[in-house]
């Protein structure tokens, strides 16, 4: 059996070309989907299959498609390829590589949800990545892959791309959307969601690019094929970005319930200069610090098994940190990133964003007191739960997360 689903490229040597991935079965799911079958039978293996969402948010893919509202039209699909979490670089290497993949994926979720018209937003930084999706989505019209009357049916698909500008806000949903429209991206008020009222108010269906990735080989083996890997409550496989104080970074792609530990050592190759490895950090920027005990080190990199560590798996960018690290240096550099980040448009976001990078500054600059790391800890306390976004949530998981879990770092900061 293939080692790969995603990344197969890394076995299947020139797949970037379409004669290639057409050799190796490619857009054959896509034509079964469009001449053999219904839209909703579509969604419902990817229901079976129990394919999550692979932004962060983890949620069931085919519920997210079976929620479009069918009596408002048209509907839309945008792929996600704002791919801007620190420590998260999966997305390009799918797309530089396995590019007719994804796009296959996209143009089976267009079918199954009713969509004449798809757009893969990518970020601002993304404009090479753009170019030469540009290139192979002309190919695929070439081919009568894509246009009008597909496999001599009446259903008609384009693709387009769109490039922001960098802001790591629009990787959030809505203010994707806004951007596209041409407006400040900056996140809307929901409900109402997407799926009801999306792109130009209509209903729209966003997913990232790994999880549509997936999309073309689930319709072609079946959905049970997909839920008998990874684990119940996260099925399928993942590829988990690695960085840090690791000696070989890279891309993994593993089963959901790998460990740890085996990512950590049988594949990263263990701590630089092999020190002892302090702290996870299992969603980017964005993730709570982990003690990385022999508890956490043997949790399974599933979404339950990693919220048993009072964390989120996210979008898998796993930070690594030794023991030559500082916690409050790291926090130092999360709260300066979400304060630039932040699109100010919530007040305890804004504000409580610029004041943490204040607090924490002094602190690792050796100017503060204790006081200061319990106000900085009541500032992002502050914080919780009163964003419209996500965003306001991130920027706090390592200050907390850290203060309670490395007080040690702080003390020796403050002395």
């Amino acid at each position: 059996m293939s080692k790969y689903i995603l990344l197969r490229h890394r076995e299947i040597p020139d797949i970037n070309k379409l004669d290639v991935y057409k050799k190796n079965g490619g857009f054959e799911a896509f034509r079964n989907a469009v001449t053999a079958m219904k839209p909703d039978e579509v969604t419902e293996i990817v229901k079976t299959s129990g394919l999550r969402g692979r932004g962060g948010a983890g949620f069931p893919t085919g519920l997210k498609w079976s929620f479009m509202d069918n009596n408002n039209w048209p509907h839309y699909v945008v792929a996600n390829a704002d791919e801007s979490e620190p420590g998260t670089f999966k997305d390009r290497e799918i797309m530089e590589s396995n590019p007719f993949q994804f796009l296959e994926g996209v143009a089976i979720s267009s079918y199954a949800v009713g969509a004449n018209a798809a757009y893969v937003y990518c970020r601002g930084e993304f404009w090479q990545v753009a170019h030469y999706l540009d290139e192979k989505i002309a190919e695929l019209e070439e081919a009568g892959l894509l246009g009008e009357n597909l496999f001599g049916t009446d259903y008609s698909l384009r693709i387009y791309t769109h490039l922001g500008a960098g802001a790591y806000i629009c990787g959030e949903e809505t203010a994707l959307l806004e951007s596209m429209e041409g407006k400040r991206g900056q996140p809307r008020l929901r409900p109402p969601f997407p799926p009801s009222f999306g792109l130009y108010g209509k209903p729209t269906v966003v997913n990232n690019v790994e999880t549509l990735t997936n999309v073309p080989l689930i319709i072609t083996n079946g959905g049970q094929w997909y839920k008998d890997l990874g684990t119940e409550d996260t099925t399928g496989v993942k590829v988990f970005s690695l960085s840090g104080r690791v000696k070989e970074p890279g891309n993994y792609e593993l089963p959901f319930g790998t460990t740890f530990r085996e990512l950590i050592y049988e594949h990263g190759g263990g701590i630089i200069d092999d020190r002892p490895v302090r702290a996870i950090m299992a969603a980017g920027a964005s993730s709570a610090l982990i003690v990385a005990d022999d508890k956490a080190l043997d949790t399974p990199m599933d979404y339950a098994s990693v919220r048993e560590l009072n964390a989120d798996l996210g979008s898998a960018s796993i930070i690594v940190i030794d023991d030559t690290v500082s916690i409050d240096w790291v926090l130092n550099k999360t709260v300066h990133f979400f304060k630039h980040e932040s699109c100010g448009k919530c007040t305890p976001c804004r504000e409580g964003n610029y004041w943490m990078s204040h607090i924490i500054e002094r602190i690792h600059d050796g100017e503060a007191t204790q006081n200061d790391v319990e106000l900085l800890h009541s500032v992002a306390n502050q914080i919780q739960n009163k964003c419209l976004c996500a965003l306001g949530e991130f920027s706090i998981q390592a200050v907390m997360t850290g203060i309670e879990r490395f007080p040690q770092d702080f003390e020796a900061a403050v002395k």
